[in-house]
């Protein structure tokens, strides 16, 4: 498996950003075998490319988080996924614009096509996917919506959907990424969030009303989690404007745990294909 790391300037943020890539392309599959040879072996590299995950990490981290905290590059191994990890900050992947700071463009369109052209992935939607835990969980199910001709699955993991309650913050939490203040840096206006861009399920509607393809969705959260009753309702919600939803809510709470098993399933339910036999990196028969 190859883990790279990548410094690479973004027109949409203004900034060199760094970004983490899993690239299964040094597993090595059998090629030719003679007597007087053995086996020989030559790196995996199906063809149209990689089939890519765009995975997005939670508030307070960073493009490192998904590598340290789960298993997904055992995961993404075995069944020839690439997986890209950027880092959002604390923004929420939304467009900041005062700042010059477009994060839902960065996602949707700019880093889909800086990783294309650095690597051998896939260009087709089919094989495009988006997905992220809490504030990523949000910013995947917002952009993999937003940009859904070029996301054909989207998968969020507890995700922060609480666009309703945007409005209902007060500055007298004992957080700041909790209160009225930190919401109006992030969204902008709290009480014009619903019934806008930023809104997933505004979103959700003006995609099924353009007739354009709707993209497979995950949603999934842990039963001891405190946005559990936001990710049913979102899920429900999807469900009757006619998407294709899978939600799951099993044991666990907002935490690593949980992530880990969530991340298993969420490549479990991706479309892909049959792994190609081989031996990694870190020589394990896959």
């Amino acid at each position: 498996m190859a883990l790279i790391t990548v410094n690479c300037f973004s027109s949409m943020l203004m900034r060199t950003v760094p970004i983490n890539v899993i690239l299964p392309v040094d597993k090595q599959v059998e090629a030719v075998r003679a007597e007087e040879d053995g086996a020989r072996y030559v790196p995996n590299e199906p063809a149209g490319g990689f089939k890519t995950l765009y995975l997005l990490h939670g508030i307070f981290g960073n493009y490192t988080d998904w590598v340290s905290g789960t298993c997904i590059q055992r995961w993404a191994e075995e069944r020839d996924l690439a997986v890209v990890m950027p880092s959002g900050d604390n923004m929420f992947y939304l467009d900041q614009p005062e700042a010059h700071d477009y994060y839902g463009r960065f996602i949707g369109e700019e880093l889909v096509a800086l990783t294309r052209a650095m690597f051998p992935l896939s260009r087709r939607r089919e094989d495009t996917f988006i997905g992220g835990l809490s504030m990523g969980g949000y910013g995947a199910l917002r952009n993999g919506l937003k940009y859904a001709d070029t996301f054909g699955s989207i998968a969020s993991m507890s995700g922060a959907l609480l666009v309703d309650g945007v409005s209902e913050r007060t500055d007298d939490t004992s957080t700041f990424f909790q209160s009225r203040r930190f919401a109006k840096a992030v969204y902008g206006d709290p009480d014009a969030v619903a019934g806008s861009d930023r809104d997933p399920l505004w979103l959700a509607g003006r995609l099924v009303a353009s007739g354009g393809p709707l993209p497979r969705i995950y949603v999934s959260c842990g039963t001891e989690d405190s946005l559990l009753a936001a990710n049913r309702d979102v899920a429900r919600e999807l469900d009757a404007q006619g998407f294709s939803v899978t939600y799951e809510e099993t044991a666990g709470g907002h935490t690593w745990e949980y992530w880990n098993r969530a991340i298993e399933r969420v490549v479990d339910w991706l479309p892909l294909d049959e792994p190609v036999m081989g031996i990694g990196s870190g020589n394990v028969h896959v």
